[in-house]
């Protein structure tokens, strides 16, 4: 049986640096965002959202990702209601895709909100990735091209970096990439011997 290894981080932690890390070493990572990105456009999700939100949210037979945020994030009640619809479709669809896995001594599970989620229910540990805030900082207004107020504002809606650590296994510190992969190497060969 596989061990499940949540792996979680605040935006510009570098969380998916380190499960593209943890990929090249053949260690099979199911990313939690891509899931649900996924499952909005299939069934039985669309009809779900139709039935939430409205057909004029559908267009094509495809959810419109623009119209759902713009309604969802300006209304805290939509967004539970999205919520309650996406997050079991994603427990669905994990469970699913861990028993495709089950071969495999270690699986990990990324999301940026396992503790919000409750996904964390599933995984025997739970990795942090942290980096220091002015990091964090300019690396999303790199990659996004975004003001610094833009990253704030994120930052701000998320659980603090140091709750999530606090709440974690084991914390990689993501401030270089080669601290990175040691740190990385180190723990899998804890979870190896375990």
């Amino acid at each position: 049986m596989s061990k499940i290894i949540g792996l979680t981080g605040g935006i510009g932690s570098g969380k998916t640096t380190v499960g593209t890390y943890l990929s090249s070493l053949g260690i099979p990572v199911y990313i939690a965002d891509e899931a649900g990105r996924r499952l909005l456009q299939e069934e039985p999700v669309i009809s779900q959202v139709r039935q939430e939100f409205g057909d004029g949210i559908i267009e094509s037979g495809k959810v419109r990702r623009d119209i759902l945020a713009s309604i969802v994030f300006s209304d805290e009640k939509k967004l539970q209601a999205l919520n309650a619809i996406i997050h079991p479709a994603v427990q669905l669809d994990f469970q699913k895709w861990l028993a495709e896995h089950s071969k495999f001594d270690i699986v990990v599970k990324e999301s940026a909100i396992l503790f919000e989620t409750g996904y964390d229910a599933d995984c025997d540990y739970v990795v942090a990735v942290a980096a220091p805030a002015e990091l964090r900082i300019q690396r999303v207004m790199d990659r996004d091209n975004v003001s610094r107020e833009s990253v704030l504002s994120r930052i701000s809606n998320q659980w603090p970096q140091e709750e999530i650590s606090r709440r974690s296994d084991f914390v990689i510190e993501n401030s270089t990439i080669d601290e990175m992969h040691r740190q990385v190497n180190d723990f899998l060969k804890k979870m190896r011997n375990i």
